[in-house]
């Protein structure tokens, strides 16, 4: 029992380091004002050894992303990679990074929910993604 309570305390621990990141309540003169910066992963290859083409990503982002983001956004080209459980080997993807400054706010992230949504919808996808943390941003 004592290794479960450890255990315990420990994930508790581990997770309340995610909750509890610290925001800055100014950012430095000149360097702009607290924002959450979001960092979304759109993996390219979709069930059927076939790959989201250049079409469907600039469709998908004059539709989706730019709807839900039309303040602004950057997209860079990256090549991910995972390991596949049941062959144990690592599978290399074209991938489409997508980097987005926005308010802390629930409406913010209400965007970014819709946007990974309707990626792993539209392109049969198990996941999009994402890392977030606090910058100083001005735009």
């Amino acid at each position: 029992m004592p290794g479960s309570a450890a255990t315990i305390l420990l994930s508790a621990l581990v997770l309340s380091a995610c909750a509890v990141e610290p925001q800055p309540a100014t950012c430095a003169a000149g360097l702009g004002t607290p924002m959450r910066m979001y960092e979304l992963y759109f993996g390219r290859s979709v069930p059927g050894n076939k790959e989201v083409t250049d079409r469907d990503w600039s469709g998908f982002t004059d539709q989706i992303i730019t709807a839900n983001l039309p303040n602004g956004y950057t997209v860079l080209d990256a090549t991910g990679a995972w390991m596949n459980p049941k062959t144990q080997r690592t599978i290399r993807e074209a991938t489409k990074v997508l980097q987005t400054a926005l308010p802390d706010t629930p409406d913010s992230l209400a965007a970014i929910t819709r946007i990974r949504t309707a990626y792993q919808t539209q392109f049969q996808q198990q996941l999009v993604g994402m890392t977030s943390h606090t910058v100083c941003a001005s735009f």
